[in-house]
């Protein structure tokens, strides 16, 4: 390949940063090797094996010749400038082969090897790499990586490669762990990539930089991440924001959520796992679906990549067994995925297509004496599609390889699927099936085949999730003035500790409703604020310091009177400090919780949860970054699992729902305002009555105070 000019198709002159790297018109293998079955032998066989046509180089002085590539001793033998040059070497040789492709000209390199020389958790040779990287210009692919594959252009730049043939299409895979990246790329054709990248140590390349590169690309239509940590927290926050803007899915399996495996990725890659609520936050921001395992990111994948978006309605769904009908049901309902509500036009349209004993209805069993069935299969399903509140036709059947009726089946559904604009779908429910070649065959046709019913099901709900997301509308409160908020930033400059009265009024200012309290700090001064204010009170600790005041008996609730008062101020006095807080009873109802936690990533992020004195046992939360609309906080509130507390019952008024989205919403505004100077902020309870709401304690950490010991 050497010497003939590269057919570009799609290699050009660099437009993207990472164009060199990811594109190039010409590479150089510096290790290459003839021994089979080694890395440096693999990396120059696989590079062309999918049809690029780019010039290749081997580089070795022990050798003419590698895989049919000329092969040359040094990279200063080589007649031309590369753009890209693949270190298939050891680590003891990795310093020295960078530095001669930066005195080469080279614009990218890719690394294989771990960097590590010592084993230590401070191994300077990363460091030292990354640096002569930078100094020279150069972006690099690794190191600890499998390398990369585009499609596209037919290229391959990796030292383990899979003699499966892979076609381009739409799936941009970003992968910071190289078992995944095999995994997805060389295991299930189904899948077509417009870029696969295993990121390895990211030494000057970023999983941002690549996402950045494939929403580029016009043929990019889902993005699937693999993610242990996000090592440029802003440029990935801004990735996610561009691929939301340009309508562009983005699925994410992130890993290191736990504290055991948080520790993993730290000694897997050097990485820091970073806070996941932090990272839930930014997902549901920005419209990322999270997911938990490689064949939950596969499906959704899958489904995305086929590049139909669901219509309005719900799933329209198509069974041979009325067993497994019975089990999608349930599934779907534990899932939240929505069944189409079908008409009777379309009953009445699938009768005609049902043997005696079978109902038209949705999920739809189909199977019956099986005569003629491939013909009324496709009946059913069009009739189906064509239901105006069908969003999705998906077949759930088992199909496998050698069965005339899977393949009658998929025929049928293939067919239907040209004559709609719908997606369609099929979903085995056995997940370990043998269907290789009739799944690869369906896929290839524009319909999807995956594997698993939850794993099918989820990717549909998150299909109908992204829907809904383009349509939404977003409905803000008014702003606070300016001079509020100046206000409130010059004394969070200060590093006076803030008190529970001073954070309650800092919420009053941003219109969410507070008890009228007094401070006081003898016997009479108490009296007097609980006759100024009338009785029914509480009495709370003020003495500084304190922050969980039922935890040491600093909260007493419902003072009838004065006597009352008299008796709890001294012993409180006596066992806590005579600082108190006189503060008028709140309404009873469902207690909610409200936090602020500033991320050391991702900046500021907020907390609902189920609150009261249970709340860190009950770990019933949802986050979100600021700031909210008030359809966003309806929905947040929505995800808990003690929302339907909020509906009454059993004698109690519904609460006011209403006023609880607004207070979120005006909280989240404050957090927008003012959290880069909080560090952390509780309202914890917050009564929601069916008279509204009610902040009733506050704890505030402001980033430049002294903060007390917990």
């Amino acid at each position: 390949m050497a010497g003939i000019p590269a057919a570009l198709g799609g290699m050009t002159n660099a437009g993207h940063r990472l164009d060199p790297l990811l594109r190039p018109a010409s590479i150089a293998f510096v290790g290459a090797s003839v021994r089979p079955n080694t890395p440096g032998n693999t990396m120059v066989r696989a590079a062309a094996m999918d049809g690029y046509k780019g010039r290749l180089y081997a580089i070795n002085p022990k050798y003419d010749v590698v895989e049919g590539v000329p092969c040359l001793p040094d990279l200063a033998s080589l007649p031309e400038t590369v753009d890209h040059v693949v270190l298939g070497v050891a680590n003891d040789y990795l310093e020295d082969s960078l530095l001669a492709a930066a005195r080469h000209g080279a614009r990218a390199v890719t690394i294989f090897a771990s960097c590590d020389l010592t084993g230590a958790a401070n191994d300077p040779l990363a460091g030292r790499l990354t640096e002569i990287a930078r100094e020279a210009g150069i972006v690099i692919c690794g190191g600890n990586g499998m390398g990369f594959c585009n499609p596209g252009i037919g290229l391959r730049v990796s030292g383990f490669a899979s003699r499966l043939a892979m076609k381009p299409g739409g799936v941009a895979l970003v992968t910071q762990s190289g078992s995944a990246f095999s995994a997805l790329a060389y295991n299930d054709q189904r899948l077509k990539f417009q870029l696969c990248v295993s990121s390895g140590r990211e030494l000057t390349t970023t999983t941002s930089d690549y996402v950045d590169w494939a929403l580029d690309q016009p043929d990019t239509s889902v993005i699937g991440l693999f993610l242990e940590t996000a090592r440029r927290p802003d440029d990935f926050a801004r990735c996610l924001e561009k691929a939301d803007r340009l309508g562009i899915p983005v699925v994410v399996l992130k890993v290191g959520r736990t504290e055991l495996s948080a520790g993993f990725a730290a000694s897997h890659s050097g990485a820091i796992a970073g806070d996941n609520a932090a990272y839930e936050a930014l997902f549901d921001r920005w419209g990322a679906f999270s997911v938990d395992t490689l064949d939950q990111l596969a499906a959704n994948l899958a489904l995305f990549s086929a590049g139909r978006p669901a219509a309005g309605g719900g799933l329209a769904s198509l069974h041979d067994s009325g067993g497994e009908r019975e089990m999608v049901a349930d599934l779907a309902a534990k899932a939240g995925v929505p069944f189409a509500a079908i008409s009777e036009r379309t009953k009445a349209g699938l009768r005609l297509h049902l043997d005696s004993g079978l109902q038209p209805a949705n999920p739809l069993d189909v199977w019956g004496s099986g005569l003629d069935f491939e013909t009324h299969v496709e009946a059913c399903m069009d009739a189906m599609l064509a239901d105006p509140d069908t969003a999705i036709g998906v077949l759930f059947q088992d199909i496998r390889d050698g069965s005339y009726v899977a393949e009658g089946f998929t025929r049928a559904v293939i067919r239907s699927h040209a004559k709609t604009g719908k997606p369609v779908a099929v979903v085995s429910n056995y997940a370990t099936v043998n269907h290789r070649a009739l799944a690869l065959s369906t896929t290839e046709a524009g319909v999807p085949v995956i594997d698993g019913t939850d794993e099918g099901l989820q990717a549909i709900r998150n299909l109908l999730a992204f829907r809904d997301r383009r349509a939404a509308t977003h409905t803000y409160p008014d702003a606070v003035a300016r001079e509020v908020r100046e206000r409130w930033r010059l004394r969070l400059g200060q590093e006076k500790p803030f008190g529970e009265s001073e954070a309650l009024a800092l919420l009053a200012d941003y219109g969410i409703v507070t008890p009228r309290s007094i401070a006081a700090a003898t016997p009479d001064d108490a009296v007097a604020a609980a006759r100024k204010i009338g009785f029914p009170i509480a009495l709370k600790t003020a003495v500084p310091g304190i922050q969980h005041k039922s935890d040491v008996g600093g909260v007493r609730l419902g003072l009838a009177d004065e006597p009352s008062l008299a008796v709890a101020y001294a012993d409180m006095a006596a066992r806590l400090g005579p600082q108190v807080l006189v503060a008028e009873m709140a309404p009873k109802g469902v207690e909610i919780a409200f936090g602020l936690i500033r991320d050391q990533q991702f900046g500021p992020y907020l907390v609902i949860a189920s609150g009261g004195i249970w709340i860190e046992v009950l770990r019933d939360r949802a986050v979100a970054l600021p700031p909210l609309s008030l359809e966003q906080a309806q929905a947040l509130v929505v995800r808990l699992k003690t929302s339907p507390l909020l509906d009454g019952g059993r004698g109690r008024p519904a609460a006011d729902r209403t006023a609880l989205h607004a207070a979120l919403a005006r909280f989240s505004m404050l957090a927008a305002d003012l959290g880069d100077l909080i560090d952390e902020m509780d309202v914890n309870p917050l009564l929601v009555s069916d008279h509204g709401c009610m902040a009733v304690d506050a704890l505030l950490l402001g980033r430049n105070a002294g903060h007390p010991t917990r």
